[in-house]
Formats: structure tokens, C-alpha cells, sequence
């Protein structure tokens, strides 16, 4: 069957195949010589990229680049360069010994945990004056005896290394940041979350002691107040009914007490029984006004015991406004001349946390009007581990750091839960914090640290300084005529560590103050010391 194609009149350049022309296979082609040209590329960019991978690990033995290359002093192509060590043979001081002697060794520390150690022979510390500082083994003795602390392999060969720079131009091209061990304050103890509360001995949810209508309410949340502070007044009956009873009380002793008088000063005979009868009167008349007196002392009226010389006349203008402060007494008259105010006050210095109340609304002596707190001092709950409980002491001291806030706040720790609590199995801790400008609010999380030990004069260098290879810590240790002489070398010294800060890491022994330490970028050290060891182990293993 022939193809027949059709050309577009009015489009010579296209041609249009008939719905029974197959399409052309030539594209087809075209596009599969593409595509596996393509793949070609690909896998010629991979098989080079592995290749150069192979090329550089052959060239480097597979192993950690010397010393020297990282430096940028290759070895030259001379006889008098040490392969093993990275520096000109001639003043390898690992090869010759003797151009830098050490001292004699002295093996393992079994009381610290190091070796060669500074605090039992200071002639290997590398400081000007090489002498334990006062307080060196104590210090010590304080630091691993507080928790226990990371050993290091008494089996460990690390110490035997020096690390040696070719000149003193290298040392400086690899910007290595070195620091003196200082003596600094450090802390430890337990360390558990913490929420800040209210004391509730001193929180007052105050109301009035007797049923009335509130007639004013001009405290609002938030304002402080002081101990006496009238922060509410009620208008009840009872107070009115209360004030009556003391006026009535007053009148019959007065008049009772004149009667008896008046009887015993009479110039005629007078009966006995008459004078026991107004004696047993006055008597009674005393029980009735001690009774209507604490009746108001009761509502929390206490009576001034001047109000017994005022005139009766004058007594219930005086009584009128009892509890009220002169500065309110005034602004009170000129609203109203009730008797039955009751005046409900705070009964500490501190801040109105809430008010459910406002003028005009019923209250009782079950109602709360305002809830007032003492915030010169909160409590923080710390909930701490069961295992770290029983280190907590009572009186031990308490740093509190508030979620998101730099400020630390210190208290003491006031009591300690014989209870672990079922819901979060943690032993609760209180601890008492002056908080004397309430900055500290209820309900605030935080961290909370039970210092424990508190160690003003630590040995202490920079964290960057102190490295771990396998069972061992080490640092790199500047040497003593690093400046003055030629050989430019660290030595290495394994350490006991301690408490760490954010930056900085105690140093519990295996250093004395004002020992230079690598530290930023000390990393390349200990990279030439594993290569060293690997070195040694291959050439172990060859012998063998």
C-alpha cells in the first residue's frame, strides 16, 4: 500500500500526512542517538569524579593529611625531612630527643587519675615558675570527690605525643586560639524545672463579716495596697444593730454606776439588800457592755477605750463612722449618714490579684470581694528527680532563671517532699524567694539549680581546649619556650574534667594555673595526634 502525503497550499513548509499516512522514523532516531549520548556524558562525569576520589586516596595513603600540608610547608624534596612528624629531620625533637629533653617521666597518678601530674610534681607543668598554686590538691580533692567523673585508661599513650610545628610562620597561618588556665568560680548541683506560686499563707481572700449590700468598691486589680487599707465599705444592717446595743450598753452602766453612788452617798438608812442590789446591778451592767463591745470587735470594730469618758450625748456621732480612717470620713458624710458602713480592709502590705465584686452587689461573709497577695515573697516548686532528691538539703541555696529571661532570682531551699508525686513520679522542692519588686509572677516556668557545691576558685579553660579520644581527655598544652625557642611544640595532657559552664570546662586535675592551652581550632592537633597514632599502630603491626 503506496503512502500518499498532502502539502498545504497555503503553507508550503509543513507537510500535513493523511489520517493513513505512519509518522516518519528519522525523528525517532534522532532522538535516541540523544538520549544515549547523553548517558554517556553522565557516566564519563562519574567514572572521572570516582577516579579523582581513588587518585587523592592513593596519594595520601587513605589516611589523616600531615601537619605539613594543612600548613602549606610540604615536604620539600630533600633527604632531611621527618615524614613521620611533619618537620625538617634535623629538628625533630621526637626523633632527637635531646634537643628538647623531657622531664623524667612520672607514670600514672592513681590518686587524680593522669598522668604525669602537675599537683604531684609540678616540674612537668609548663608555666614560668612551675609550682602548684595554694589550694591545688584540695581544689582537686573537692571536684572529683563532689560526683563522680569521667576516668581516663591508665593504659592510655597519648601523653607520650608532642605535636611540633615546622616554624613559627605555620604555627600562625592556622589561627589557632590559645588561653592560660584560670582560677574562676563554678557551680554544680541539681538541676530540675521549676514554677513560681504564691506563698498561701500569704493570700487573703477578703470579704466582710457581715451580710450587707456593697456601697463602695474603689480598688481595682493590680493596685497595692497597704496593711489597714479600707478597700471596700458594705452597708449592713448588723453593723447598725451592733453600734445600737454598745450606745444602749454604755447609757445603763452610766446610769446604774450613778445609782449606786447616789444610794451609798444617801445621808438616811439604807438596807443592805438595797445596796447589793445596785452593786449586782452595775455588775450586770459591765457584762452587757463587755458583751456589746466584743460584739463589734467581732465585726471587726474594735472600740478605743476613750469612747467610755465621751459624753452619751455625743457617743453616737462618734460612733457613727467607727473603722472608717479620718481621710475617708469626710467623702463618706457627704453621701450618706448611715451607721451600718462596715469597712473591709487589707490585712497585709500587698497587690490586689483579682476583684469580684462592685458597688451595689449583695455580699456575705462566705464571699469573696478581692483576693490580695504578699508578693515580696513567692515560692518556686522545683520537681526534681528521686535519685537527685535525696542530695537536696534544707538551707541549701537556690538559683532560679526565668523562662526567656536573663535574671537570675536566689532563694534557699524551705522544705523538701517525703512524697514523690504519682502524677510526674518527681520529688517536689519549695523554695522561698524574695521577690521585694514582684518581677517574679505566679505561674512562671523556669529552671531551677540546687547549687551544692560552689567552687569560687576552679581551674577553669575554654571547652574548645579539652578533647576526647576514645577513654581519654586531653588537652593541648602550649610548651613553656614556645616564644623563645625554636622548636615550636604542644605537648599533650590528659586531664580529669569537671562542672562545665556554657564556655568554659573545669579542669578537676592534670593542669596548673597559667598553663597555655590550644583552643579554637585546636581540632588540627588532634588531628595530627591520631594520625601519629595511627602511624605508630601500622608500624606495630608491621613488626609484629
Amino acid at each position: 500500500m503506496s503512502t500518499h502525503v498532502q502539502r498545504d497550499r497555503s503553507q508550503p513548509s509543513r507537510m500535513v500526512p493523511t489520517a493513513s499516512a505512519p509518522a516518519r522514523p528519522s525523528n525517532l532516531w534522532l532522538h535516541r542517538i540523544g538520549r544515549l549520548l547523553r548517558i554517556g556524558v553522565s557516566l564519563g562525569l562519574t567514572a572521572l569524579c570516582v577516579g579523582g576520589v581513588v587518585f587523592v586516596g592513593l596519594a595520601t595513603d587513605w589516611g589523616v593529611p600531615r601537619l605539613s600540608k594543612l600548613t602549606g610547608d610540604d615536604e620539600p624534596a630533600v633527604k632531611d625531612w621527618c615524614a613521620e612528624h611533619g618537620v625538617p629531620e634535623v629538628s625533630c625533637v621526637e626523633c632527637k630527643p635531646d634537643l628538647l629533653p623531657r622531664p623524667a617521666p612520672q607514670g600514672w597518678c592513681a590518686a587524680h587519675g593522669v598522668f604525669e601530674c602537675p599537683i604531684e610534681h609540678p616540674e612537668v607543668a609548663h608555666t614560668a615558675t612551675p609550682t602548684p598554686s595554694d589550694g591545688a590538691r584540695e581544689r582537686a580533692e573537692r571536684a572529683l570527690a563532689y560526683a563522680p567523673r569521667s576516668e581516663n585508661n591508665s593504659a592510655c599513650k597519648l601523653h607520650e605525643r608532642r605535636i611540633q610545628f615546622p616554624s613559627r610562620e605555620a604555627f600562625e597561618r592556622l589561627t589557632i586560639g590559645l588561653a592560660p588556665a584560670t582560677l574562676g568560680p563554678v557551680s554544680e548541683g541539681v538541676v530540675a524545672p521549676g514554677e513560681v506560686s504564691y506563698d498561701p499563707v500569704r493570700v487573703a481572700r477578703v470579704g466582710p463579716r457581715a451580710a450587707g449590700v456593697v456601697w463602695r468598691a474603689d480598688r481595682w486589680t493590680g493596685d497595692r495596697v497597704r496593711r489597714g487599707d479600707v478597700v471596700a465599705l458594705v452597708d449592713a444592717a448588723d453593723i447598725g444593730h451592733a453600734k445600737a446595743e454598745f450606745i444602749q450598753a454604755i447609757v445603763a452602766e452610766d446610769l446604774k454606776t450613778k445609782m449606786r453612788d447616789s444610794l451609798a452617798s444617801s445621808p438616811g438608812t439604807i438596807l443592805r439588800k438595797d445596796v447589793e442590789a445596785a452593786e449586782g446591778a452595775v455588775a450586770e451592767a459591765h457584762v452587757r457592755l463587755a458583751l456589746a463591745e466584743q460584739g463589734l470587735l467581732n465585726l471587726g470594730l474594735a472600740v478605743p477605750p476613750a469612747y467610755r469618758a465621751i459624753p452619751v450625748g455625743d457617743l453616737a456621732a462618734k460612733i457613727q463612722y467607727l473603722g472608717i480612717p479620718q481621710s475617708l470620713v469626710g467623702d463618706v458624710a457627704a453621701h450618706t449618714r448611715s451607721s451600718n458602713l462596715l469597712p473591709v480592709t487589707a490585712p497585709f502590705d500587698g497587690v490586689i490579684i483579682s476583684r469580684s465584686t462592685g458597688p451595689g452587689e449583695t455580699a456575705d461573709p462566705k464571699g469573696v470581694l478581692y483576693t490580695i497577695a504578699d508578693t515580696s515573697t513567692v515560692w518556686l516548686t522545683a520537681n526534681t528527680r528521686p535519685e537527685d532528691a535525696d542530695r537536696v538539703k534544707m538551707g541549701q541555696p537556690v538559683r532560679f532563671r526565668q523562662q526567656g529571661r536573663p535574671d537570675i532570682w536566689t532563694g534557699t531551699v524551705a522544705w523538701v517532699s517525703p512524697v514523690v508525686d504519682p502524677a510526674t513520679r518527681t520529688v517536689p522542692v519549695r523554695v522561698s524567694l524574695p521577690n521585694p519588686d514582684g518581677q517574679l509572677k505566679a505561674k512562671t516556668y523556669g529552671t531551677a539549680e540546687i547549687i551544692q557545691r560552689d567552687e569560687p576558685h576552679a581551674l577553669l579553660v575554654p571547652s574548645a581546649a579539652v578533647h576526647s579520644e576514645g577513654d581519654c581527655r586531653v588537652v593541648f598544652v602550649r610548651d613553656r619556650n614556645f616564644e623563645s625557642s625554636e622548636y615550636k611544640v604542644f605537648h599533650v595532657r590528659t586531664v580529669r574534667v569537671g562542672a562545665k559552664t556554657e564556655t568554659q570546662t573545669e579542669i578537676a586535675a592534670g593542669l596548673l594555673p597559667g598553663e597555655v592551652v590550644a583552643t579554637t581550632g585546636s581540632g588540627v592537633l588532634r588531628a595530627e595526634l591520631l594520625r601519629a597514632t595511627i602511624h605508630a599502630d601500622e608500624e606495630l603491626t608491621t613488626k609484629r
